[in-house]
């Protein structure tokens, strides 16, 4: 009973991101309840190179970001291949067909591992917004044409992390949020001094500031670093924004910006303890992974203000946990994965904690993509292309398949739409179906 009434909690706080969204689609890195979870039903178990694939299309160059799917067209970022140039693409979800391509911004920026095209785009279902390492960010309608655009590494300084900008923003109640969490000096850049760290909400239909709140710590050097994305909750009639990084998990009033709570997780300071999974929340809690998964998993309390202490942790799990991975939750329970080499598998039961099962997913690389599911199977997929497809069981830890996609490196998430999935390689973009 809890479970169901939590799960039409989630359904009305979607609505409230939009209205225009349909149930099928996946407008946000994480889908359509923010959490890595879909409700549609015949997903594939297992694909190969030419059996349940629909279409597949070369696209202009490497991204590490989530492609988002509404009313039947596909949003994607891609820098070039052959220049710096970053772009914004439209295809259609029915064969792939590319309906338009819009240069946004050039970046000759380079970081480990990664690229400027990593912030997955977030739709309304009416317009959508990309946002990139090099500062870029746009609104457009569906049809190509640019709304407005502005450039936040123009305004307020270097943004670019170690490892490069990567937060995804998020739309919420016809605004976006935008977390920029840096250091004070920015990475290899020393010119760039007495950078602050901020969420901006932004009016999505004009692009302009509504607020900026600064997001205070005394983390340390590259603790400072996030790049982790905003998430929404909402508890008992209260709407927050919630982040991790920088030492902290905090929660902001959307409409205001004052935060509202904070929670400490990492007290003795480290000068590596950089933040990359973001925040999922689930039967009233909110779970978080600290840096490099050294800590475990923390299961928080909701309806809380001012410093949090320990005793605001509602239950937490000391098992191998992500460095980059988002933990799924899904049907009352939270997948956490410990996205090193071995990529082990753990399922807890969210209101408890208690441990379900837990199984190694194999393979030498890293398991960087953040889990999604539907239809009671959990899609994975690996650094270096192997995608591997669990029975989202209760009771075992059970591998259904694992295919080889062979396009590497892979560091974007298995997105979930109208029956299908979508799987972003390297340098091509597939469509899987039954």
């Amino acid at each position: 009973m809890i479970s169901r009434r939590i799960s039409a909690l989630i359904i009305i706080v979607c609505l409230v991101v939009s209205t225009r969204v349909l149930a099928g689609d996946w407008p946000h890195w994480r889908g359509p309840f923010l959490n890595g979870s879909s409700e549609e039903q015949n997903l594939p178990s297992s694909w190969s190179k030419t059996e349940n694939v629909v279409w597949v299309v070369s696209l202009p160059g490497h991204s590490s970001a989530t492609p988002i799917i509404a009313n039947g067209k596909i949003f994607i970022s891609s820098t070039d291949k052959n220049s710096g140039d970053l772009f914004a693409l439209c295809l259609d979800a029915k064969n792939g067909k590319e309906l338009w391509r819009k240069k946004v911004g050039t970046s000759s920026r380079k970081v480990p591992r990664n690229n400027p095209a990593t912030p997955s785009p977030v739709t309304d279902g009416r317009r959508v917004y990309f946002m990139y390492g090099s500062g870029e960010l746009v609104g457009m309608d569906y049809e190509g044409n640019i709304l407005w655009s502005r450039n936040l590494d123009g305004e307020y300084g270097n943004i670019s992390l170690k490892y490069g900008y990567s937060s995804s923003p998020l739309f919420f109640d016809d605004r976006l949020y935008i977390l920029i969490q840096r250091r004070h000096t920015a990475y290899r850049s020393p010119e760039s001094t007495s950078l602050d760290a901020f969420i901006l909400a932004v009016d999505a239909r004009t692009g302009r500031n509504i607020w900026k709140q600064p997001r205070k710590t005394d983390a340390l050097n590259e603790s400072l670093d996030s790049y982790s994305s905003p998430i929404p909750f909402n508890h008992s009639g209260r709407a927050e924004i919630l982040i991790i990084g920088s030492d902290y998990i905090t929660s902001n009033n959307p409409a205001t910006g004052k935060e509202l709570w904070r929670y400490e997780y990492a007290k003795e300071k480290s000068t590596r303890g950089r933040n990359i999974s973001s925040v999922v929340t689930g039967e009233g809690l909110i779970f978080g992974v600290p840096p490099r998964g050294s800590l475990g998993l923390l299961a928080l309390k909701s309806g809380l203000e001012g410093n949090l202490s320990d005793d605001d942790i509602g239950w937490k799990f000391d098992g191998p946990a992500p460095d980059v991975s988002t933990p799924l939750y899904y049907k009352g329970n939270i997948y956490v994965l410990g996205d090193r080499r071995g990529g082990v598998m753990t399922c807890l039961d969210a209101a408890t904690g208690r441990q379900k099962w837990q199984g190694e997913l194999g393979g030498r690389a890293p398991w960087w993509a953040s889990i999604t599911a539907g239809d009671d199977k959990l899609y994975c997929i690996s650094e270096a292309a192997e995608a591997v497809v669990l029975a989202a069981d209760e009771g075992r830890f059970k591998i259904l398949s694992r295919i080889g996609m062979e396009d590497k490196p892979v560091q974007a998430s298995i997105a979930i739409a109208d029956g299908r999935l979508y799987i972003r390689t390297a340098s091509k973009l597939f469509c899987i179906s039954n």
